[in-house]
């Protein structure tokens, strides 16, 4: 399995979802993971002539959550304007270095649709922010202009070849342990009747961006949240 992954979610248009995958398989990578596709985009997509391998082993996943479950650091691809960001923005040409000091053994690249590209919800669900800066007048960009240009800032590294399949390193946790993590802390706030003015969602989308600067382990979370499950049994 790859160290990096590219997450395309919503997309529309058959022909961009097939460049994205050329683009991946000119710099190497083959982990494709499509969010909630338009099914008859889908089936043209993958059924066009001379569809590559990495189209036709393309995981189609149902949501955002589960294209995230096994990674472990995620960046939303966006342009910045008329976005309220709350999370770390890093910049295409600071990606490889942030890459370097997070030390994620599987990380997910995750672009919008041509349309409307991401939500604000799918922006939130991600770990930090990914921007491609480009002139004012025109902040927006092609998908797989943005899946290309990304994958050729990842390439540059001297190391690419070799980290283009999960190494030893620090055992982080995956996105699935932390949104555990996450959801049983929500719950500690609620019994605590902890009055804050963000909602449910907001919290966890704090506690969300907390835990990827901090690089926490897996057996450093398993704490914290064997913690919170303990502390919210003790309330009443």
């Amino acid at each position: 399995m790859s160290a990096f992954c590219i997450v395309l979610v919503r997309p529309r248009d058959p022909n961009n979802i097939g460049a994205c995958a050329r683009a991946m398989g000119n710099f190497g990578l083959s982990d494709l993971r499509v969010v909630d596709p338009y099914p008859p985009v889908w089936r043209e997509a993958v059924s066009a002539v001379g569809v590559g391998d990495i189209l036709q082993h393309a995981a189609r996943c149902e949501t955002l959550d589960e294209a995230l479950a096994d990674t472990q650091f995620s960046l939303a691809s966006t342009a910045l304007k008329n976005r309220d960001i709350r999370q770390e923005i890093i910049t295409l040409p600071q990606l490889n270095e942030r890459l370097a000091r997070q030390q994620a053994q599987r990380v997910a690249l995750v672009f919008g649709n041509e349309k409307s590209g991401l939500s604000n919800e799918d922006i939130e669900r991600c770990d930090a922010v990914l921007n491609i800066p480009t002139a004012a007048k025109q902040p927006s960009i092609n998908l797989a202009q943005a899946v290309i240009l990304t994958c050729y800032e990842l390439s540059r590294r001297p190391d690419f070849a070799a980290l283009r399949t999960p190494g030893a390193g620090p055992q982080l946790p995956t996105d699935a342990q932390k949104e555990i993590f996450i959801s049983a802390a929500d719950r500690l706030f609620e019994k605590a009747q902890f009055k804050t003015d963000f909602s449910s969602a907001q919290r966890k989308a704090l506690l969300r961006h907390m835990l990827a600067k901090q690089g926490l382990s897996r057996e450093q979370l398993f704490f914290l949240k064997k913690w919170a499950e303990k502390l919210a049994e003790k309330l009443p």
